[in-house]
This record gives structure tokens, sequence and C-alpha cells, in this order.
């Protein structure tokens, strides 16, 4: 095979995926306003709540720099949380722990997403939300597969989410030290999963999760797992 035919069959590189407002402005153009992206943060743990946020973004005003949250730092994901918040209409709702456990996550999740659509101070006529599934929002609602990578006012709303949750894990890791829950956030990780073995999980554990309820019935059998979790 001679180097030109091998050069020919290697691999391209991939464009690198932004999100833009191309969707959005699309709308606009049809008269369609306001229009919010919204996301959640906070599916995977075994412990916390699922965290969703809703954006309107000003297409005047909009902060550079966004994009889905897991592609950022942790410091650029605070500092885009403060503009847009000093820029965009904004509301986050909170699907808890005891919902999660009597719901299951996928539909704590969506409800959460449409307590947060509901709770903006404009009421939208078009709301972008990511993955497969439409909330129970009273305005139309697309769904956008890898929407945080994809449509600007869902990546600032995956971030606003993300922000918002992993405050609220920093403050429970200081109300239950040796839980780690300021560094993990509630993920399953080697250090939560000991942590777990050796302390027992919390109020703020979800009993439903597998990991959890396994721990809860070691310590004291599966009738009783509901009465096992630490006080507040």
């Amino acid at each position: 095979m001679s180097p030109k035919a091998a050069t020919a069959r290697l691999p391209l590189e991939e464009p690198v995926i932004r999100p833009s407002f191309r969707r959005e402005r699309a709308a606009l153009k049809r008269g369609v306003f306001p229009v919010a992206g919204c996301d959640e943060a906070g599916r995977g743990p075994l412990a916390g709540p699922v965290v969703a946020a809703a954006v309107i973004l000003d297409p005047k005003r909009i902060p550079r720099g966004l994009n889905d949250s897991k592609k950022l730092t942790a410091q650029a994901r605070e500092a885009l949380y403060e503009k847009i918040l000093a820029s965009a209409e904004v509301a986050v709702a909170f699907g808890s722990t005891d919902r999660i456990d009597r719901d299951n996550i996928l539909q704590a999740s969506l409800w959460a997403l449409a307590q947060a659509v509901k709770a903006l101070p404009c009421r939208p006529q078009l709301v972008f939300v990511d993955g497969n599934k439409r909330i129970d929002v009273a305005c139309d609602c697309v769904a956008v597969i890898s929407g945080d990578a994809l449509v600007l006012s869902i990546a600032a709303a995956s971030i606003v989410a993300k922000v918002t949750r992993d405050r609220l894990m920093a403050r429970l890791g200081l109300a239950h030290p040796g839980y780690g829950f300021e560094r993990h956030m509630g993920y399953s990780v080697p250090e939560h999963f000991a942590a777990l073995a050796r302390l027992g999980p919390t109020v703020h554990h979800r009993r439903s999760f597998a990991p959890v309820a396994a721990r809860l019935a070691e310590t004291c059998g599966a009738d009783k797992a509901a009465l096992s979790v630490l006080p507040l």
C-alpha cells in the first residue's frame, strides 16, 4: 500500500461541537418568545436531590463561553453561573430524595424540570428540554437529545443546575462530616461507598438506589430499613 493511500484512510479529526442559539433564533423569527431551555443535574448520585433549572436567555446579553456544564471546569461554571443570573431569567426546582424514592429518578427529574419552567418570572411560549422526553408544561416543548451540547439555553440551564446542586452538596458535606459530599457530590465513588459502609446512610441518601438499600438491609434488615437513616 502506498503512503498516499494509507494517509487517505486516516480518520479525520472530529469537529468540536458547541451549543448554538440557532434553534432559539429560529423560534424568535417566527414570533415565538420567550424561549426557555431546561436541564437537570444529579440523576446518578446515591444522595441528594435532583436539581432542575430553566433559563430564558436575553438574545442581546448572552454570556460568552456557554457550554455543556460537563465540559467546563468548576471555576468556569461558577463564573458563567454568575453571568447567567445577571443577564437571563432563571428558575430552579428540586426533586427531593423522598420524591425520587417514591416515583423513581426519571419521574422526579421530569417533575422538577416542569416545576422549574413554571417558576420562571416570564411564561415561555416554547421550551427546549435536554433528553428524549418532553415535560408537562403549558406551552410547546421540544426534547433535544444531547441538548446541553447543542442548544445554548439548555447549556445555560445545565450550568445553573450543576452549580446549584454542587453548592447544596457542599453544605450537606459540612452538616455530615465523613461522607465527602463536598468532593464527590453524592456520586458512586470509592470514598462514598467506604463512608456508607462505615457510617451508614443519612436522610439525604436515596433508599431506592441499590447500594443504599443494600447497606440499609445489612444494618437492620429489609423490613426496618426505613427507620435506619441518620437524623439531620
